[in-house]
């Protein structure tokens, strides 16, 4: 398949992430660099290309056409039932591990893309009760993992966002999010930022795009949050923060399930310290 698009093309690096099922390469052919992820061979193909594809065709691409040069990669090849894709390579090094991962700078740039990348869809009416019934279902699971004090608080938690009144009965924009937006898909290349790694892309509120980098790089730097809030131009709203909030519940529980399930021990630890810290901010 790769010979019938790209000619005759050779392996340059293997860039692939343990624990994963895809292979991710950058390759060179006759025209030029690409990235190629595949799914690997022997597995059934993961739902996250056929995420990344519809992101390619259905946002990226239009905003592209729309606005001009956008930070992100083109898609030059697909092919859903293989699990293929093959993008034009963006150069850069990596912001995750480098000295870019604390300059302010950087933080800001990301939030201005960000705020592009965020194109609004629909009012979903029952965005946060899913969203509450999804962190519910984590929180049984994760009986045997997290203290059971604090799966007990977790629900008390989830029960007041889970009020007639509360968050999880309002209506909720719609936006193209990113799903994994932190530093370790952030690549800098002469001063420039951009965005890699659409698989996970969805429409979700739009403040989930939020939840990696509050409980990772904005701990104990609150000038990286500060500079990512002005690049994003879009302050916090009370109902913000308590989608927020629950957002995080959700994804802090749904963390250690996840790790554990994989047998990644320091990140279901990470997931644990998610929970205690979205407990304390309650």
């Amino acid at each position: 398949m790769l010979e019938g698009w790209l000619g005759p093309w050779g392996i340059e690096e293997d860039l692939s992430w343990p624990l994963q099922d895809t292979r991710v390469l950058r390759v060179r052919s006759g025209h030029g660099e690409h990235i190629v992820k595949a799914a690997r061979s022997g597995r059934p193909v993961s739902h996250h290309f056929t995420r990344e594809i519809d992101a390619h065709l259905d946002v990226l691409a239009p905003l592209r056409r729309a606005h001009g040069d956008l930070p992100v990669p083109e898609l030059e090849h697909h092919d859903r039932e293989l699990g293929l894709i093959v993008t034009r390579f963006l150069p850069g090094s990596l912001v995750l591990g480098s000295a870019a991962e604390a300059d302010p700078s950087v933080f800001e740039e990301a939030g201005r893309i960000l705020s592009r990348l965020q194109v609004p869809g629909a009012v979903s009416a029952d965005y946060g009760l899913r969203l509450a019934a999804a962190a519910t279902e984590l929180v049984g699971r994760a009986r045997g993992l997290v203290a059971d004090d604090r799966l007990d608080a977790l629900l008390s938690l989830l029960s007041i966002l889970s009020a007639p009144d509360a968050v999880a009965h309002r209506p909720v924009p719609l936006v193209f999010t990113h799903g994994d937006f932190q530093p370790r898909n952030w690549l800098v290349h002469d001063g420039r930022v951009s965005v890699i790694d659409f698989g996970r892309a969805a429409q979700r509120s739009w403040v989930s795009d939020l939840v990696r980098l509050r409980n990772q790089q904005f701990i104990d730097r609150p000038d990286l949050s500060e500079a990512f809030d002005a690049g994003r131009a879009r302050p916090l709203t009370a109902d913000d923060r308590e989608l927020l909030t629950l957002e995080t519940l959700r994804e802090s529980v749904g963390t250690v399930v996840w790790a554990h399930g994989i047998g990644d021990a320091d990140f279901e630890e990470h997931g644990r310290r998610m929970v205690e810290r979205v407990l304390a901010q309650a």
